[in-house]
């Protein structure tokens, strides 16, 4: 029989392993499609910059959540 302790350590790994790949594709896909749009149109490089970086920010605060989200199930369930 699995453990408490086992399954909790199970939930927050995926809970963060999850919650990571999420972002990490999305982040994939924002850079990749800012250096698209920058080879098109380089005199518009600072505003598909500025708007790129606002985009992963919100992209990495979902990965924030998933960590904080393990690491209630680690110390709290």
């Amino acid at each position: 029989m699995i453990e408490a302790e086992t399954m909790k350590l199970l939930a927050a790994a995926l809970a963060i392993g999850l919650g990571a790949v999420g972002p990490g594709v999305g982040i994939g896909v924002l850079g990749a499609a800012a250096m698209n749009a920058i080879g098109r149109n380089p005199e518009a490089r600072g505003a598909i910059l500025t708007n790129m970086i606002l985009a992963i920010a919100f992209a990495e605060a979902i990965a924030i959540y998933a960590l904080v989200v393990a690491i209630v199930l680690i110390f709290v369930a």
